[in-house]
């Protein structure tokens, strides 16, 4: 008698030995990695495979330790995706994260003024989304023809921003979170008037100057010259029409100024086809409210900072153009 009570006694105490080791393993932050280290789990994929792929990637001593936590939580649902560890953790805390859905996110920056030429390289840098299959996307207007209908791409609508996505985002889906934010920046602005007139218009503004306090100013300028049948004569929209050819090789040729491409507003009257980048909001709001002024001609100040001069005659004009070319000339001289 006295020895079965022993034996029970006995085997009591290991039990309550093997649960408090049991706790320590689970409460024992772990990493066996240097860095960081990303696990990706695709749908599907049962518990023991996870456990299998943590341990692997040394985010869990052992696969028994994820799975005894499972075996705690057995009604967890755990979210599919990529996860990105840089530090120790126990592993409840890994268990958790995954029941959270805490997955890594990537991230791409659209500048404004970028145009999907850029946008498509900047993409491509977050090594996900290839630069080509981002163009494809981005030429296929239909995610905005709804609110664009003479929209020909969704150059205009990508709008700039910084974006998170997750790894097995698409290059349509990711261009559609961008033409989602324009969406919802277009109707916190009131949401009125013609999209893709006033979006061709700001890309303009936005390819001319940096200057917050000038962005009016330009808009007023290219509408005083649309209401006067004047060509625009906006350099920028030659140079889009040369990286539409393929050709833009940094550099604006005589050649650029008498291509009667569509988009080259030095030999095509009214606004370019379509818009020429992505705008901010600060030139959505110019093109929207252009300044109420008698210029018609501006160009940049000497010295580099950004600014314009702006003329209302081309006599003041011709000034302000022999003013930079001699401020040109003596920085050269230096």
């Amino acid at each position: 008698m006295r020895t079965s009570r022993k034996l029970t006694l006995a085997a009591a105490g290991l039990t309550l030995a093997a649960i408090a080791g049991a706790a320590w393993a689970l409460s024992r932050p772990h990493r066996s990695f240097a860095g960081e280290v990303l696990v990706d789990l695709e749908r599907g994929t049962s518990t023991r495979e996870i456990a299998g792929r943590l341990h692997q990637a040394g985010v869990v001593a052992s696969p028994w330790h994820f799975l005894a936590v499972r075996a705690l939580r057995p009604g967890a649902r755990l979210q599919a995706g990529e996860y990105r560890f840089t530090a120790g953790a126990t592993p409840w805390a890994v268990f958790h994260r995954l029941a959270r859905g805490d997955i890594h996110y990537y991230q791409v920056t659209v500048p404004e003024g970028a145009n999907m030429f850029e946008v498509a390289e900047a993409v491509e840098r977050t090594g996900l989304i290839r630069e080509n299959d981002f163009l494809q996307a981005a030429r296929n207007p239909a995610p905005i023809r709804d609110l664009a209908p003479r929209a020909t791409s969704l150059e205009g609508y990508l709008f700039p921003s910084t974006y998170l996505f997750p790894k097995r985002t698409t290059a349509a889906q990711l261009a559609r979170m961008m033409t989602d934010q324009f969406r919802r920046e277009w109707k916190s602005a009131g949401g009125t008037g013609d999209p893709h007139q006033t979006v061709t218009l700001a890309s303009l503004v936005e390819k001319e100057t940096s200057v917050d306090a000038e962005r009016k100013l330009v808009a007023g300028v290219y509408r005083n010259r649309l209401n006067r049948g004047m060509k625009l004569e906006c350099d920028p929209t030659t140079i889009y029409a040369a990286l539409l050819e393929n050709r833009y090789d940094g550099v604006i040729h005589r050649s650029d100024l008498d291509n009667p491409h569509p988009y080259n507003t030095y030999r095509n009257l009214g606004l370019p086809p379509g818009p020429i980048a992505n705008p901010g909001k600060a030139s959505l709001a110019a093109a929207r409210q252009p300044a109420q002024t008698d210029f018609i001609f501006f160009v940049a100040k000497p010295g580099g900072s950004g600014e314009h001069t702006f003329s209302a005659d081309y006599a003041g004009h011709q000034r302000a153009v022999m003013a930079y070319r001699r401020a040109a000339k003596t920085n050269q001289a230096q």
